[in-house]
């Protein structure tokens, strides 16, 4: 049977998130890049000053969604923008079908224009994951390119009884030794391999207003990206999670 086509059409217009730096040692990819050796500074080392908040997460290890509040529509995407119902990949299928069923937990936390994005843990890539949770773990509430600082994102998620990752530190910078020993006991989220590394988000007060800076990531650097995906071990998928009944 030849692979289903992909339509090229993106309801946003737009991709559904964008790639996110690294910092010094981490693994990376041909696509990937560094974060400038002062950003990743003020990320593990020294702020600039008190109004810096920095906020660092367990980095999950699966496939980055989101779901898109059109009107009253909520749209299931990929991280690309286009719609997860129309993927080749079984995994995004199984994530357009999961929105459907939980569309008003979104539509309880989402604005019209607002997109709640995450990672989507249903199938293992490069980690195997005993979930205590849902499969969906909510890291970022959106509109256009901004996003909401970490505080609003925890307390507007709420609403909808959402998941997020595993807050590892917040408050001043942590460096990465520090964080990574964190995570060495299977991080927040039942990982049973080692744990793929740490997001920091870098936050800045203005006056009594909070915002979003930048965000910048750790990947340990013997992680293999896709290493239990089938089209690389010629083997049967591995799911963290399955529904009760198969999926279209």
């Amino acid at each position: 049977m030849e692979p289903r086509p992909v339509p090229d059409f993106r309801p946003l217009g737009r991709k559904a998130y964008g790639s996110i730096p690294h910092l010094p040692g981490s693994r990376t990819g041909p696509a990937d890049r560094h974060l400038s050796p002062a950003l990743a500074r003020i990320c593990t080392e020294r702020a600039r000053d008190a109004r810096d908040h920095i906020v660092v997460l367990e980095k999950l290890d699966g496939s980055c969604v989101a779901a898109a509040r059109v009107g009253d529509a909520v749209l299931a995407l990929g991280r690309e923008g286009r719609l997860a119902s129309q993927s080749p990949n079984e995994a995004r299928r199984l994530w357009a079908a999961w929105v459907a069923v939980h569309v008003e937990r979104f539509l309880a936390v989402l604005q019209p224009g607002e997109r709640l994005v995450g990672e989507w843990l249903a199938l293992a890539h490069g980690t195997r994951y005993v979930l205590p949770h849902e499969p969906f773990v909510a890291f970022d509430l959106m509109r256009d390119g901004e996003r909401l600082p970490w505080h609003a994102v925890t307390e507007r998620v709420r609403a909808g009884g959402f998941v997020t990752p595993g807050l590892i530190h917040e408050g001043g910078p942590l460096g990465i030794p520090a964080a990574m020993e964190r995570l060495q006991a299977g991080g927040f989220h039942g990982a049973v391999d080692p744990v793929e590394g740490a997001v920091w988000r870098v936050e800045r007060r203005e006056g009594g207003t909070v915002r979003v800076e930048f965000l910048a990531k750790y990947v340990r650097p013997e992680k293999v990206d896709g290493s239990l995906l089938p089209e690389n071990t010629g083997r049967a998928a591995v799911w963290n999670w399955r529904p009760e009944a198969p999926q279209p």
